[in-house]
């Protein structure tokens, strides 16, 4: 098992920076208590780049800062209330999606050819615990939580994969040998 270093924690704690600057910038949609945020990009770029654990440790650093009540979650909200609610199976959700990301990455490389669905799987990795509570904490059925929760966030969600791809591919030699096996490739 690889040491954890100072370099490690800082940039697990960055990626962690970074989804907790973007998610509190939402924009509500009336049919959905689910907002539209940049969170995804984060959570793309901290499994693409820090590995699945990595990605993964700073996820779970993000979602216990808004636990505690810090204003990190759409909207500027925080606390337990949030997770406890209707999107809070979504924002468990990024962590996996991180890791997920990650493993894909570690295994097959992180060029252009695999991000794309490296980071697809990903999203459908906060899709499915995110539609689960969703519909536990609301008492919808599936097809009211899809059309809420998934269909209008799949156009948007196909533009963070696009730019989280291309970000990834330029930003992984600048940190070549953090969280990542020796199978990373970064050509395109």
């Amino acid at each position: 098992m690889k040491k954890i270093t100072v370099a490690d924690m800082a940039l697990c704690a960055l990626f962690a920076a970074m989804s907790a600057a973007l998610s509190p910038y939402s924009i509500p949609i009336p049919f959905s208590p689910v907002p539209i945020t940049l969170t995804h990009i984060s959570v793309f770029l901290a499994g693409g780049l820090l590995g699945a654990r990595g990605g993964a440790v700073s996820q779970i650093v993000f979602v216990l800062i808004g636990a505690m009540g810090a204003p990190v979650f759409s909207g500027f909200q925080g606390g337990l209330g949030v997770l406890a609610g209707p999107t809070g199976g979504f924002i468990i959700g990024y962590v996996i999606c991180a890791f997920m990301v990650g493993l894909i990455a570690e295994r097959f490389g992180n060029g252009m050819k695999i991000l794309p669905l490296a980071m697809t799987a990903g999203a459908l990795c906060v899709y499915a615990p995110g539609i689960l509570w969703f519909m536990f904490v609301t008492n919808a059925g599936l097809l009211t939580a899809i059309t809420a929760c998934v269909i209008p966030f799949l156009p948007g969600d196909a533009v963070k994969i696009i730019i989280g791809s291309a970000l990834v591919n330029k930003l992984a030699p600048v940190l070549k040998g953090r969280f990542k096996s020796d199978k990373t490739n970064t050509s395109v």
